[in-house]
Parts: C-alpha cells; structure tokens; sequence
C-alpha cells in the first residue's frame, strides 16, 4: 500500500493503549508512531475525557498511522460520521515524535460538553488510574 493512503491521528483518551476502545483492537490494525504532546486542556466527562485544544496546557497521547477505513471507523465511534452528533469535531494538529512531525487527525470535544466538568490536571487519562 503506498504510504499516502496512510494518515496520522492522536488519541488521548478511550482510545489509547489499554483504555476502554484500544485502537489496538480495531481493524485494520494500526501502527504505533509514538508519544506525544499538544497544546490543550482535559476534562473529566464520566467514563470518558473531552479535549478542548489550544491554550497553555498539554495533553498527553499517542500517534498511529492509521488507513482510510481505519479513519471511518474512528469517525463512527467519535460520532462525527455518518450522523455527527456534534460531540465531537474532527481537526488537525501536528505533533512532534521524536523530532518528526506528523499531521494528525484528533477529535476535539464541543467546548458546550465541557461546563462545569473537572479539569484533568497533568492531561493525562491514563495517569488519573
């Protein structure tokens, strides 16, 4: 497969290595790039966090190089397809992993789901365990 039918996304949350929907276990397999960081704030929303990006704060992930119908299937469990819910949207970060730069999809939670809702301090949901 030629690498442009590859893309890049960053999870932080359920999705992570271990977490309640491991991106481990979904098909087709992605691949792990790394660890890293971006500009954010992490909320506490119950079973799940929300990411609101941007800020002084930093949110703990990790990357994968993921396929096209890797990417659908991200998009049906974050409701942004095929009817968004507007829970989530889809953007565009870039994330530094061992000094290379990725494009990366995340899904930033709608900042209207966030009022009231704890701050996770550090941004990392796999530290608050």
């Amino acid at each position: 497969m030629p690498e442009a039918t590859f893309c890049h996304v960053f999870v932080y949350g359920t999705l992570r290595k271990g977490e309640a929907n491991d991106i481990h276990l979904l098909s087709p397999a992605p691949v792990f790039v790394g660890r890293g960081t971006i500009a954010g704030a992490l909320y506490q929303l119950g079973w799940y966090p929300g990411l609101i990006l941007g800020g002084e704060g930093r949110v703990v992930g990790e990357v994968y190089r993921i396929t096209p119908q890797l990417e659908r299937r991200l998009d049906e469990i974050e409701e942004v397809y095929p009817a968004p819910t507007n829970e989530y949207f889809k953007q565009r970060v870039e994330v530094e992993v061992d000094d290379v730069v990725f494009s990366c999809i995340v899904y930033e939670i709608n900042p209207d789901r966030v009022a009231g809702k704890p701050l996770l301090a550090g941004g990392d949901w796999v530290a608050r365990h």
